[in-house]
């Protein structure tokens, strides 16, 4: 197919943790075989299809290295931790020696993980928790946190040297003495950890949460933490004015750090009640003036963290209605795919390839969108890093 590259326009849909496992309760089916989806299938029919790794070898596979991946950030060569990327994106001014790590505020109680979200505590309360949090800490200016979305917020250590850390969400429901802090700053961590739970015990905002039989939250959890991460700008890259939209802090870091457009869309929470209408409109917005938009949908993993089949089937569903919404004014190149899977049954990330498909260039004899049907697909298994070059020319590089 010959097409005018001044002129076309690409678009992604990333459904975050959309794929998963064949499921007895399913008949053997996925969530993504389960779903109904006429938009993605027809975009696998009338495109084609393929599958991607998108977690290299000897990495966690997280929504991190996924993302990076998938623009085509080799995670080997610009990957030093989420906690930086999720800072750049609250436009937190980090020195060179800082280490900024990612701090949920959580639900542990008898020692075990309850709850990575504390409930998706919102953000006003959180905000609330850290302000006082902050307050408590001495005048020493090594430790400072940054109230972001919800649960996800960010821990700043002055000239800090790392540390070996888990995601509370991997660990859910067992017992945290095993996963705390290693490494050079695991002191001042874990004396952070136990601050925050003095600090958090009596808070007001537990007082009313408890009162209305919410999860208290009892304390921060630092993980993934690294420095500012140096990466080639997305226009000098692929010669191309790029956009992100996500409610999600991760994403939109990795769109600072890349000269990409942070697109802000009202009604995006990051959660299973995102507005995917507006997600949609405001990505065919953006196209009026960029030639490309990364379009990251969160809600599929949030349902695959908590291990509830029928909202991560509902979720993709609602992704493949904002699929349709777009696809009415939409005539260029179209790619969809997850980032990495989060199967229900486990409620954590694995490390197993996704499907892809992509509309606007070549066909083949896949029929549906889903992670059987993909391996069937024309462009076989590739590393992720090579999808945006495809998207872009129908064509792997050379």
């Amino acid at each position: 197919m010959v097409r005018n590259a001044d002129t076309m326009k690409y678009l992604v849909i990333l459904g975050d943790g959309m794929a998963d496992e064949p499921l007895p309760e399913l008949d053997g089916k996925t969530p993504l075989m389960a779903a109904d989806t006429p938009w993605m299938d027809y975009i696998a029919k009338n495109g084609a299809s393929g599958m991607a790794c998108t977690v290299p070898a000897g990495y966690t596979p997280g929504s991190d290295i996924a993302n990076l991946s998938v623009l085509g950030y080799d995670p080997a060569r610009y990957y030093t931790g989420r906690g930086a990327l999720e800072a750049m994106s609250m436009g937190i001014d980090l020195a060179s020696d800082d280490v900024a790590y990612r701090c949920n505020l959580v639900t542990v109680t008898d020692s075990l993980m309850q709850d990575f979200s504390a409930g998706h505590i919102s953000s006003t309360e959180g905000a609330m928790l850290l302000l006082d949090l902050n307050r408590s800490l001495s005048d020493s200016g090594k430790a400072q946190f940054y109230p972001g979305v919800s649960y996800r917020n960010v821990l700043v250590l002055a000239k800090g040297g790392g540390s070996d850390t888990t995601p509370p969400h991997d660990i859910v429901g067992e017992p945290i003495e095993s996963y705390l802090p290693e490494g050079p700053d695991s002191t001042i961590l874990r004396s952070l950890m136990d601050t925050s739970s003095v600090v958090f015990f009596h808070h007001k905002v537990n007082a009313r949460r408890q009162k209305d039989n919410k999860a208290p939250v009892t304390q921060i959890w630092p993980w993934s933490g690294g420095k500012r991460p140096d990466m080639p700008l997305f226009k000098e890259k692929y010669g191309l004015y790029g956009g992100m939209i996500s409610a999600v802090d991760l994403l939109n870091g990795i769109a600072t750090c890349t000269g990409m457009e942070v697109i802000h869309v009202p009604g995006a929470t990051g959660y299973l009640d995102t507005d995917y209408d507006a997600k949609a409109r405001y990505a065919l917005d953006a196209l009026n003036h960029l030639d490309f938009v990364y379009v990251h949908v969160e809600a599929p993993d949030e349902a695959g963290h908590m291990g509830s089949l029928d909202e991560k089937i509902h979720a993709i569903e609602r992704i493949d209605m904002m699929i349709g919404t777009i696809m009415e004014r939409f005539d260029g190149i179209i790619g969809i795919l997850p980032d990495h899977p989060t199967p229900v049954r486990i409620k954590t990330h694995t490390c197993d390839p996704v499907p892809f498909a992509i509309l606007g260039w070549e066909t083949d004899e896949t029929t549906s969108f889903s992670e059987e049907e993909a391996k069937k697909g024309m462009y076989g298994c590739i590393d992720a890093t090579l999808f945006l070059p495809l998207l872009f020319t129908g064509s792997f590089p050379v």
